[in-house]
């Protein structure tokens, strides 16, 4: 259970807050299980906090600071990420379907077994994140940054990833059907177990740094 001593400061006044957190570094508040459904919480303050099974469905989390947080089994569905630092968060089997991440910090994020089904990740520095085994259906990742991500296992199945970045990315055993991978980069990416079924490759740059023309 979160810790209502710091819940009650939290929602309070959040240039307190961050006095507060500024003061006190070397607490690592606790939300635990905290219910923050539909809040408007904008620029708050979550770096290095305990968020597991915290609930931030539909909340407005536009540049939020999540960095190096514990958000595991935490619903963040329809919520509003967009440019949120999200980089080392633990979001290992969270929920962030149709969440709003375009352009959002993500950087060595673990998002195992995350559920993020028609997310909007357009943008979005995922450098090094662990997506393995990731529920990535109709993911919007245009134009995102998945360089060394390991994407081992996961769901892309009808996924935007044009002119995305996947250099040196692990794909072994991903799902691949129907996904717009034009113009995206695989220079050096693993493929092993790939099904690319239905899967559009105009221009998509292969592991061998060549170029496909054509599906």
């Amino acid at each position: 259970m979160a810790n209502e001593e710091h819940l009650a400061l939290f929602l309070r006044d959040v240039m307190l807050w961050n006095r507060w957190r500024e003061k006190n570094g070397h607490v690592r508040p606790d939300f635990t299980g905290a219910d923050f459904t539909g809040a408007d919480l904008r620029g708050r303050n979550f770096e290095g906090t305990d968020c597991n099974e915290a609930n931030f469905s539909k909340a407005n989390l536009i540049k939020t600071n999540f960095n190096t947080a514990d958000l595991t089994d935490a619903d963040l569905s329809n919520s509003e990420l967009v440019h949120a630092d999200l980089a080392c968060a633990d979001l290992s089997n969270a929920d962030l379907s149709e969440a709003d991440t375009k352009e959002a910090e993500l950087e060595g994020s673990d998002l195992d077994g995350a559920n993020l089904i028609q997310a909007d990740l357009r943008g979005a520095d995922l450098i090094g994140a662990d997506l393995s085994n990731a529920d990535m259906i109709g993911v919007n990742l245009s134009k995102a940054s998945l360089i060394r991500a390991n994407l081992t296992g996961a769901d892309l199945s009808g996924a935007n990833l044009r002119s995305a970045s996947l250099i040196k990315a692990n794909l072994t055993d991903a799902s691949l059907i129907g996904a717009n991978l034009s113009r995206a980069n695989l220079s050096g990416a693993i493929l092993e177990g790939v099904d690319f079924t239905g899967a559009n490759l105009t221009d998509t740059i292969m592991p061998d740094g060549k170029k496909r023309e054509a599906n």
